[in-house]
C-alpha cells in the first residue's frame, strides 16, 4: 500500500502526477485557504505532507497528528517548522536549498535595481497618462554601479547576490553572527555600523526568533536618507512598523520588499507609499526553479519512505 500524503498548496500537474506514482495523494489544487486549526485537522489521516512554508508544523499540530512521519517544505526557509518538536516526535523535516539560489539572487538584485531607479513608480506615472513631456530630473534615481552594498546573511544566496554586486563594481561588506573564512568580502561585526557604511542594505538571512526585528529603527536610522533597504529574506527580519515610519518620513531613501510580517496581508500604509517597491514573495518564481523545488520535495518524500536518508534535511537534522 502506498504511503498517504497531503499537499498543502497547488503544484505543477506534472509533479502531482509523479507524486501519485509513489503515494496516495490528497491535493489542494483548488488552493483552499486553511487556518492552522483546519490544517491540523486535514493532516490527521496522513503520514507525509508537502508544504510551501506557510503551514505551521508546531507542537500543537504535532500533538493532533502522531501518525505524521515527514513534512517536506517546498522552500529553502522553514520558519513554519518547530524542528525540536518535530525531532522529538520522530518527524523528518526537509527543505529545498540550492535549486533556488541563483534565481533568488537574480530577483534580489533586480529588486534593488527597480528600487534605486524608481522603475515601478515611473511605470505607474506613465500608465496613468501623466507623462506629457521629458524633464532632466524626471524620476532621477540613485546610482547602483560603483556604490556600496551591505549584506545581512552570507549563505548561498547572499554569496550569489554579492557575485552580482561585484559585477557592478560595488564595494561589498556583510554581517553575520561570525565571520566566514570562505569569503573575501569585508566583515562588519555590528549591523548598525554596517548600515552607516552602505548605500544598499540587503537582507537575506533566515527567519525565526533569532533574527526577529534584526533590522530595527536604529539600523534604519544608520542607513540614512540616502540608503535603501532590500528584503528577500523573511518579513520578520525587519521591524515593519519602524520601516513604514522611516519610509513615510523619508529617513531612508526607499525599500524593495518581497516578504512581509503577516503574508499575504501587506499594511495599507506600505501600499500607499511611492518610495517602496512591493512584490508578493516571488523571489524564486521562475517556472524552471519552481519545478526544481517541487521535484526536490518529491525526492525527499520518496527517499524517506524508501527507508533511506532524505536528500536535503533541514540543517538541524543533518547527521
Amino acid at each position: 500500500m502506498k504511503p498517504t500524503i497531503i499537499i498543502a498548496r497547488p503544484i505543477f500537474e506534472e509533479t502531482l502526477a509523479r507524486l501519485r506514482e509513489h503515494f496516495e495523494v490528497t491535493d489542494n489544487q483548488a488552493d483552499a485557504s486553511w487556518t492552522p486549526d483546519v490544517w491540523a485537522e486535514h493532516l490527521q489521516p496522513f503520514v507525509g505532507a508537502l508544504t510551501t512554508g506557510a503551514n505551521p508544523v508546531n507542537a500543537q499540530v504535532l500533538a493532533r497528528n502522531p501518525q505524521l512521519r515527514i513534512v517536506a517544505n517546498m522552500a529553502v526557509g522553514y520558519n513554519n517548522f518547530d524542528v525540536p518538536a518535530m525531532t522529538a516526535q520522530g518527524v523528518q523535516a526537509s527543505n529545498t536549498p540550492d535549486v533556488l539560489t541563483e534565481t533568488t539572487a537574480d530577483f534580489g538584485f533586480a529588486l534593488l535595481m527597480a528600487t534605486a531607479r524608481r522603475m515601478t513608480e515611473s511605470e505607474h506615472y506613465l500608465r496613468a497618462g501623466l507623462w506629457k513631456q521629458w524633464r532632466y530630473d524626471m524620476f532621477a534615481g540613485a546610482e547602483v554601479h560603483g556604490s556600496t552594498m551591505g549584506i545581512l546573511g552570507m549563505g548561498r544566496i547572499g554569496q550569489a547576490i554579492a557575485k552580482r554586486a561585484a559585477a557592478f563594481d560595488m564595494d561589498i561588506s556583510y554581517h553575520t553572527r561570525n565571520p566566514r573564512s570562505d569569503v573575501s568580502y569585508k566583515y562588519v561585526g555590528n549591523l548598525v555600523e554596517m548600515a552607516t557604511q552602505v548605500d544598499y542594505l540587503v537582507a537575506i538571512t533566515p527567519g525565526g526568533a533569532a533574527t526577529k526585528n534584526l533590522i530595527n529603527a536604529d539600523v534604519l536610522k544608520a542607513l540614512g536618507p540616502q540608503g535603501f533597504l532590500v528584503n528577500v529574506a523573511r518579513g520578520s527580519v525587519v521591524d515593519q512598523a519602524a520601516l513604514i515610519e522611516a519610509l513615510q518620513k523619508k529617513t531612508i531613501a526607499g525599500a524593495g520588499l518581497d516578504v512581509y510580517v503577516d503574508e499575504p496581508n501587506v499594511p495599507a500604509e506600505l501600499r500607499k507609499l511611492d518610495n517602496v517597491v512591493l512584490t508578493p514573495h516571488i523571489a524564486s518564481g521562475t517556472v524552471e526553479t519552481r519545478k526544481a523545488m517541487s521535484a526536490l520535495a518529491l525526492a525527499n518524500l520518496a527517499a524517506h519512505f524508501a527507508g533511506g536518508p532524505v536528500k536535503t534535511p533541514v540543517p538541524e537534522c543533518r547527521s
